[in-house]
């Protein structure tokens, strides 16, 4: 259970890696799904950062099991991908919100299997 749980945070610390850098860099690619939902680029740019320093908190968690960090880290990113999926059903546009469907999922996967 434990390599699961390794290789899921491995793939989710690296897509939040690369998601968080997307944004805070102003890429449109990163910032399409959050100007959808009525976005400022300041707020994306601090989900981009939010994302990124907590990916650095999920690569902390594959080294250091037992330390709090990485359950933190699951749990920030758990509830700013709660918060993006009820953004995207008050904008109405929940077939935009399937990448962060995806990515809760997954998070609620590792905070189970943890």
């Amino acid at each position: 259970m434990q390599l699961t749980h390794n290789i899921l945070l491995g793939l989710l610390a690296v897509l939040f890696l690369v998601s968080g850098a997307m944004k805070l860099s102003g890429n449109p690619k990163g910032l399409t799904g959050l100007r959808e939902i009525s976005l400022g680029n300041r707020s994306a740019r601090f989900l981009g950062l939010i994302e990124a320093v907590s990916a650095i908190g999920l690569i902390y968690a594959i080294r250091y099991p037992e330390e709090l960090t990485g359950w933190l880290a699951i749990l920030i990113l758990w509830i700013e991908m709660g918060s993006l999926v009820y953004a995207h059903s008050r904008a109405n546009k929940m077939r935009s919100s399937a990448p962060v469907l995806v990515l809760l999922i997954l998070l609620s996967i590792v905070l189970v299997i943890a």
